[in-house]
């Protein structure tokens, strides 16, 4: 005995939230990687991750916080070049050492927010990377 196709009673929808695309989870988790690699690997990270997605319209989100991790972590190059000159002067030696850490502490900060919040926007970072 089957039930005609216009009698069949509508689908009623979970009652629970529906979890976010795999796709989305992936871009968050890889954006996190991207943020905390930077007091490692410098810019490397961020640079593949942007080159690789750059031309992927659906991974806006990635693309953006890569951009945003790589501005940051070529300031802080920038950053590492003027304490090596200063190194004449000994202060940079201090300074270095200064900027290690604030970079360490950036990266998990970066790292934290995107992970919970979805999206960072250093407060110190050139933006040379459009």
């Amino acid at each position: 005995m089957s039930i005609p196709p216009d009698q069949v009673p509508p689908s009623t929808p979970p009652p629970y939230e529906a979890a976010p695309p795999p796709a989305a989870a992936d871009d968050r988790n890889l954006a996190m990687l991207t943020h905390l690699s930077g007091f490692l690997f410098s810019f490397i990270v961020p640079l593949i991750v942007w080159l690789v997605h750059k031309d992927r319209p659906e991974k806006a989100y990635l693309i953006t916080e890569a951009k945003e991790a790589l501005n940051f972590q070529i300031t802080v190059i920038i950053g590492y070049v003027i304490c090596w000159i200063l190194t004449i002067i000994i202060i940079g030696v201090f300074l270095t050492w200064v900027l290690w850490i604030f970079n360490l502490v950036m990266c998990i900060i970066a790292a934290t927010r995107v992970s919970s919040s979805g999206s960072y926007r250093y407060p110190f970072a050139l933006r040379l990377v459009n």
